[in-house]
């Protein structure tokens, strides 16, 4: 395994992540994926961008989002992890998110969050492993493909 930060080169296997993480139904409310490196580009902070490379090919990637545009909150943001179906089970995600705690303080961040699907609970498993506390249930917050979803709200807090 090799972890390194993500860089534009490695955009189609980005998506590519992305979309199978899409297919599973339970990895974001969004349908599709961006069009292009530009547009995830603008969606995700520029630190903390990690990949998991093996054999060199990317195999799982992470990235951060704002929580919110208020300054307030400008050291808050919200995890997107994915890992590609071929990897799953190897512990990629595990070490991109030890990587993201290890480096968020560093680059001004104090909590990290994420809003997982109720029914993903490997991956509501792996946050509480890593330090992440349940901080409630956002009942039917959202609907995809016709069905309401609940997200568990877990977050991370450094100091």
């Amino acid at each position: 395994m090799n972890l390194r930060p993500l860089s534009s080169a490695d955009w189609p296997l980005i998506k590519s992540i992305y979309e199978e993480g899409l297919a599973t139904g339970m990895a974001t409310f969004e349908t599709e994926a961006p069009a292009s490196w530009e547009i995830w580009d603008r969606k995700y902070l520029a630190p903390c961008r990690w990949g998991m490379a093996e054999e060199g090919l990317l195999q799982a990637w992470i990235a951060l989002t704002p929580f919110s545009k208020r300054w307030v909150y400008r050291g808050v943001a919200e995890i997107s992890v994915y890992v590609g179906k071929q990897a799953r089970g190897k512990g990629f995600g595990k070490a991109l998110m030890k990587k993201v705690i290890d480096e968020a303080p560093n680059r001004g961040f104090w909590t990290l969050q994420s809003a997982i699907f109720a029914q993903n609970e490997a991956s509501i498993q792996l946050h509480k492993n890593l330090g992440f506390r349940e901080v409630g249930i956002r009942e039917r917050i959202a609907m995809r493909d016709g069905h309401w979803h609940d997200n568990v709200l877990l977050e991370y807090r450094f100091g």
